[in-house]
C-alpha cells in the first residue's frame, strides 16, 4: 500500500503540526462502515503505529460527528498499558485522523473465528488485565460501553488492549446513563430496561458485565445468551427473565463462581470494580503489581510470522477503493487545483458549511508534543501516564459534543 512513495520527504519540523505527510503509508489492517485503519510508520521517528482515517463527507452523511469528536476528547485524557492510546489527530480535506498504538496480535474476534481454544489461564489473565483497565477508565469517570471481543486488541506478546471508544461516555459522581447503546449480546441487563421502561439509567457496571459475557465467550466459543443485534428489546427482556446460563462442567468452581459474579443481573450485587475482583478467591494468588507491568506471561501468545487480521483488508484498499490512501497526495492537489478553477463544481451548500464547521471544530492532538512541553515545564505525568486531560470535566451523557447540532441538523447528502 505504500510501496509507491519513493520521493524523499522534506525534513521535518518538530514545531509543525503532525500531519498526513509526516508518515509512511504502510498497510491496510480493518476497516469500519465510515472509518479504515493501516499501519503507519512516522518518518522522523521511525516508530510504527496504527493509522484510523475516517471520511469526513460520511461521517457527515450518517449523522457521526459528534461520536468521533466525543472519541476524541476522551482518548486524549488517556493514557494506560492496557489501553490503544492516542498519539496523534490531524485532518485534511477528505479525512479525519488518529494515530494510535499500533497492536500487531490482531483481535480476540479474529481469534475466535481461527477456532483458538483459550485456556483457562489465559481468560484469567485477560480478566485481571482488562480489569485494571476499566478500573483506570471508572476513576476518569469513562463508562466503555462497548467492551467484546471485537475491541480487544492483543500485543505481539499476547497482553490486552481495549480499542474504540466511538460509544463511550463521561459520566459525574452519581449521575447515570439512559441512552441505549453498545452492542446488543454484550449489553448489560440495566440498559435495556432503562431503554424500555425508563428505570433509573445505567454506570460503570455495565462494562464489568461485557468483560463476563466476554470471558465466557472466550472460554466456551459462544455466548452466555443466546442474544443476536436483530433481537427486540422485549424478546431480550424475557431471554434474562427465563433463560439459564450454562457452565461447562470442565471449569474449575473458582472460574464459575467468577463469571456468576460478573453476569449478575442485579448492578448493585454484580462485581464492578477492581477490589471486587480483587477480593475474588479465584484472583487471590494474582500478583497484581505483575499484571500491570505485564511481567506475566500470557496463555496464548498470537502468531509473529503473520498479521492476525483479515487479509482482504489490503487487497480491498489497492483494488476497490476509488479514494485509495496511497494517491490521497496527488489527488488532493488535483482537487485543489480544479477548485481554483472558475469552471469549478461547488459542493452542496449545506455539506460544504458541515464539512467548514467540522474543519474548524476538529480537535487536534499530538502527545508527543504534550510530552515535551510537560518535560521543559517540570511537569511530571501522574504515576499512571495520564497526560492531555483539557477535555476532561466538559462531557456528559446525552449532551457529548454539541459541534454540528445546529450547522447539521438535517441530513447532508452529496
Amino acid at each position: 500500500m505504500g510501496g509507491n512513495h519513493s520521493h524523499k520527504p522534506a525534513a521535518i519540523d518538530e514545531n509543525e503540526e503532525v500531519n498526513f505527510d509526516h508518515f509512511q503509508i504502510l498497510r491496510a489492517i480493518g476497516k469500519g462502515s465510515f472509518g479504515k485503519v493501516c499501519i503507519v510508520q512516522k518518518r522522523d521517528t521511525k516508530k510504527m503505529y496504527a493509522m484510523k482515517y475516517m471520511s469526513k463527507r460520511k461521517c457527515i452523511e450518517r449523522d457521526e460527528v459528534r461520536n468521533v469528536f466525543r472519541e476524541l476528547q476522551i482518548m486524549q485524557g488517556l493514557e494506560h498499558p492496557f489501553l490503544v492510546n492516542l498519539w496523534y489527530s490531524f485532518q485534511d480535506e477528505e479525512d479525519m485522523f488518529m494515530v494510535v498504538d499500533l497492536q500487531l496480535g490482531g483481535d480476540l474476534r479474529y481469534h475466535l473465528q481461527q477456532n483458538v481454544q483459550f485456556s483457562e489461564a489465559a481468560v484469567k489473565l485477560y480478566v485481571c488485565e482488562l480489569a485494571l483497565a476499566l478500573d483506570y477508565l471508572q476513576r476518569r469517570h469513562v463508562i466503555h460501553r462497548d467492551i467484546k471481543p471485537d475491541n480487544i486488541l492483543l500485543d505481539e506478546h499476547g497482553h490486552v488492549h481495549v480499542t474504540d471508544f466511538n460509544i463511550a461516555t463521561v459520566v459525574k459522581g452519581t449521575e447515570k446513563s439512559s441512552s441505549m447503546a453498545g452492542t446488543k449480546p454484550y449489553m448489560a441487563p440495566e440498559v435495556f430496561q432503562a431503554y424500555a421502561d425508563g428505570g433509573p439509567g445505567y454506570s460503570y457496571p455495565v462494562d464489568w458485565w461485557s468483560l463476563g459475557v466476554t470471558a465466557y465467550e472466550l472460554l466456551r466459543g459462544w455466548r452466555p445468551y443466546d442474544i443476536h443485534s436483530a433481537t427486540p428489546v422485549d424478546e431480550i427482556l424475557s431471554v434474562f427473565k427465563e433463560a439459564r446460563v450454562h457452565y461447562s462442567s470442565t471449569w474449575c468452581d473458582g472460574m464459575v463462581t467468577l463469571l456468576k459474579k460478573l453476569l449478575t443481573k442485579d448492578p448493585e450485587s454484580r462485581l464492578s470494580s477492581l477490589s471486587d475482583i480483587q477480593s475474588a478467591p479465584y484472583l487471590a494468588d494474582m500478583n497484581w503489581d505483575a499484571v500491570f507491568e505485564k511481567v506475566l506471561t500470557p496463555g496464548f501468545v498470537p502468531n509473529k510470522g503473520r498479521l492476525n487480521c483479515d487479509p482482504t483488508f489490503e487487497l480491498e484498499e489497492m483494488i476497490l477503493e476509488s479514494k485509495p490512501l496511497h494517491k490521497k497526495k496527488k489527488r488532493l492537489a488535483k482537487n485543489r487545483s480544479r477548485d481554483g478553477a472558475k469552471d469549478s463544481c461547488p459542493l452542496n451548500g449545506h455539506l460544504q458549511q458541515c464539512l467548514e464547521t467540522v474543519r474548524k471544530e476538529f480537535i487536534i492532538f499530538n502527545r508527543e508534543k504534550l510530552r515535551r512541553q510537560q518535560g521543559q515545564s517540570g511537569q511530571l505525568l501522574d504515576a499512571e501516564g495520564q497526560a492531555g486531560g483539557q477535555a476532561r470535566g466538559q462531557l456528559r451523557d446525552g449532551c457529548n459534543n454539541s459541534v454540528l447540532a445546529h450547522a447539521c441538523s438535517r441530513g447532508c447528502s452529496s
